[in-house]
Order: structure tokens, then C-alpha cells, then sequence
């Protein structure tokens, strides 16, 4: 499994990493401080834009070429008047040739959606400059798809509400622009925009994973930063706080940008199933400091996970409650019980370090002693909540090379309205 974090943006449209789904433009979509110039402005196009109909799904095929003004090409081409329209723009090149990621991203949607039309901006001589230069030539695309897309609407049976734009890199400066531009509110857009938490083309692998793995969407969290993203604190999904990403985002409105989080696995299909877990961590001895090395094993009505490690971002907390974030690569179910084990120490030079400085403040491995309790779970994916007791209410230390056990607790997960006093921990 692959540690992956991804960031959102939000601007009433999902903006970084594939974050697709409908989204409005116009009035109120992207870039609008530069593109508050209105949509009636109308340039001349540089030479190098093409608009190639691919009618195939091999990458080798050449499509077919819509040249804008020409209605016989569109009947010739076979376009689909009543169909969807998906335009792919591309972004800066330095090698002046399709990146193969294009090629993924039209068999993903053509396998999807089986009578649409996917359209290939092509605007390579454009893209293929300096970087600057090709910024400043972004405007000038995004003038001559909002021309073409003006000249389609004269058609009979085309409508602008079936167009998706797909923008990739300096390609979601394009879209933003084609929106500013079109007569009309396109129907939606997916803007990957210049990509800040892993690698620049794996939003686009995310996004093809969502239309080729419907039935198994990602969800990303709405978090402020990453590192409380990583202590399981923001999987909450009230006021549109989650999301699934990609093709089948849901349509939000934000108010201000916000950053998204997620986990994923290495390769399609890349979802994975988020947990909380709240572990009430207390000590009848006095210990200054202490770091456990903690695994936990679910054990589901569907399937069990591996041994787990819960990720320790900052200091363990004595008597109180430390939250963490595991995740799966399969959906367990309803969890049924949790094997907590604290590892024994490793012979590294690391740990041999801290072996010697607890040996010097006194830190013996016999008051090396933890006691839990109880451990709350929640699912991320599906908002329910689980709460386990320890095996035996007698026994709740827990040492390192020890492990403790446990299960559904009887009263299962108190509710918010109960008194506080029913609610805190044992």
C-alpha cells in the first residue's frame, strides 16, 4: 500500500489532482479575477489548434480532424449531436508529442461512456515554447474552444449542458478561460491544475481510475492541514466535508478554497477505507516520556486487514485521548475486533539510542506500562462509528512485546445525547 495525500482546491469546482464532477461555470467559475473581461470578446485564433475527433481507441489511429466553420467533417466524423462532449486540453510540452497519460484518459472515457464524443485539443505548437510563452497562449485556446463550442450551438439537437472540459496542467488555465469565453454556461468542467502533493501526472491516473472503477470511488477529506489529516481527525463528512473525486465528484459551492485529503494504493483501483481510531491512553506510573511502537489488526464481517501501524505524529498523550488514522485496501464491514500490539524494541541504532536515553532518565522497560481500555472507531467511507472494550476488563496493560484484545463493547457506541458522564471513558 502507498502513503499518498492529496490536495484539493476548491473554487465551487475541484481544481487540483482530478478532482472532477459537475461544476458551473461562467459567472462563477474559475479564474475569474483576469477573466472578468467579459464573454464577448472575440480574438483571432494563432494557427495551431486543432480539434481531433478521436474515433478510436488505439493510439495509433489518427482521429478525425473537426476544422471549426466545416459542418461535412462533423457528418463525416460521425460527431453525436445529442451525445456528450468531452474536451481534452492538454497542457505545457517539452516534447512537442502527446504524453501517454491523453491516450488512457480517451480509452477510459470511451469504454464510460460508450456514445460520446471525445474531442482532443491539440495545441501543441502552442504548448511547445517556454513555459511563459505558453501561458500567455493559454487565453488564445481557451478563445478558440469557446469559438468552436459557439459554433456547435448553431447546430440543431447540440447543447453546451453536455460539454465536459478536461483540463490537465497549463490545459486548466485553457478550460477556465473557454468558460469566461462560451456563450452560455458549459455543463461541467474538471480543472487539474498544477499538482503540489505527488506527482504531476498521477491526477490524471486518478481521475481514469473513476471512470474505469465506478463502483470502487475514492473520497477525500476536507482538512486544514496535512498533519491532522494523518491523526484521523478530518474524516468527517457533514457540510459537504467529503467528496468522492474524479469523474463522479458531487457538485458543492465553497464559499473559499479548501484543501482535500485522502490515502490511495499504489495502483488501480486506488481506494482505499479510511478509519479514525480514538485510543484512550493513560498510566498509573509516572513517565515523562514515552514512544510506543503500536499495530492494530481489524478483524470484519468481511475480510480482516493486515497488521497495521498506527502512525504517531506527535507525542503520545498520557491520560488522554490520541487520535490516529489506518487505512485498508478492503472494505472489512461492521468490525467485530481489534488486536492491539505494542512491538517489541528492534535492534536499530535508533532505538538503541532510545534504549540508552531511557536508561539515563531512569525510563525502565518495567514502567514501560500503558493501560487502554477502549478504542472508538470511525469509517470514513461510511460515517459509521464502532466501539470496542478490552477482552478482559481486568487486564488493560499493555507493555512492549505485549498485545491486548478487543471487542464489540456491549453498550456499543454511546450517543452525543446521552450525559457526559454516561459518555466518558471507564
Amino acid at each position: 500500500m502507498r502513503n499518498f495525500v492529496l490536495l484539493l482546491c476548491l473554487w465551487g469546482v475541484y481544481c487540483c489532482f482530478a478532482a472532477g464532477g459537475p461544476a458551473p461555470l461562467g459567472p462563477e467559475g474559475p479564474l475569474q479575477g483576469e477573466l472578468h473581461k467579459g464573454r464577448d470578446v472575440q480574438a483571432a485564433a494563432k494557427p495551431g489548434v486543432r480539434f481531433n475527433l478521436r474515433t478510436s481507441e488505439d493510439p495509433e489511429h489518427e482521429g478525425c480532424d473537426l476544422p471549426l466553420g466545416h459542418n461535412q467533417p462533423l457528418e463525416d466524423c460521425g460527431f453525436n449531436m445529442t451525445a456528450k462532449t468531452f474536451f481534452i486540453i492538454h497542457g505545457w510540452t517539452m516534447s512537442g508529442i502527446f504524453e501517454n497519460w491523453l491516450y488512457k484518459l480517451v480509452s477510459a472515457l470511451q469504454t464510460r461512456e460508450k456514445e460520446a464524443n471525445v474531442v482532443v485539443v491539440d495545441w501543441l505548437p502552442l504548448a511547445h515554447q517556454l513555459y511563459t510563452d505558453a501561458v500567455n497562449n493559454t487565453r488564445v485556446v481557451g478563445h478558440s474552444i469557446a469559438r468552436m463550442l459557439n459554433w456547435l450551438q448553431e447546430k440543431e439537437d447540440f447543447s453546451l449542458g453536455n460539454v465536459h472540459l478536461i483540463g490537465y496542467s497549463l490545459g486548466a488555465h485553457v478550460a477556465g478561460y473557454t468558460g469566461n469565453f462560451v456563450k452560455g454556461t458549459v455543463g461541467r468542467i474538471t480543472a487539474i491544475a498544477e499538482v503540489m502533493k505527488c506527482e504531476h501526472e498521477r491526477a490524471v491516473h486518478l481521475f481514469v481510475d473513476s471512470l474505469m472503477n465506478q463502483d470502487k470511488p475514492s473520497f477525500a477529506f476536507q482538512c486544514t492541514d496535512s498533519n491532522r489529516f494523518k491523526k484521523g481527525i478530518c474524516l468527517s463528512c457533514r457540510n459537504n466535508r467529503c467528496n468522492s473525486i474524479g469523474y463522479n465528484a458531487k457538485k458543492t459551492r465553497k464559499k473559499r478554497n479548501s484543501k482535500m485529503y485522502l490515502k490511495t494504493r499504489a495502483g488501480m483501483p486506488f481506494r482505499v477505507y479510511h478509519y479514525q481510531m480514538k485510543i484512550h491512553v493513560f498510566s498509573y506510573k509516572s513517565i515523562a516520556e514515552i514512544e510506543p511502537t503500536f499495530h492494530v489488526t481489524l478483524y470484519g464481517t468481511n475480510a480482516d486487514s493486515q497488521s497495521l501501524p498506527l502512525e504517531i505524529v506527535e507525542q503520545i498523550e498520557l491520560n488522554a485521548t490520541n487520535t490516529f488514522l489506518v487505512y485498508t485496501e478492503e472494505d472489512l464491514g461492521d468490525l467485530l475486533k481489534i488486536k492491539l500490539t505494542w512491538e517489541g524494541v528492534s535492534q536499530s541504532w535508533y532505538n538503541l539510542w532510545k534504549e540508552l536515553r531511557n536508561y539515563l532518565s531512569q525510563t525502565r522497560k518495567s514502567e514501560q506500562e500503558l493501560n487502554i481500555r477502549r478504542i472508538r472507531i470511525k469509517s470514513g467511507e461510511t460515517q459509521r462509528k464502532f466501539a470496542l472494550c478490552a477482552e478482559d476488563p481486568e487486564h488493560t496493560s499493555i507493555s512492549p512485546g505485549q498485545e491486548l484484545w478487543f471487542r464489540k463493547c456491549l453498550d456499543g457506541w454511546r450517543m452525543k445525547n446521552e450525559t457526559r458522564s454516561n459518555v466518558a471513558l471507564p
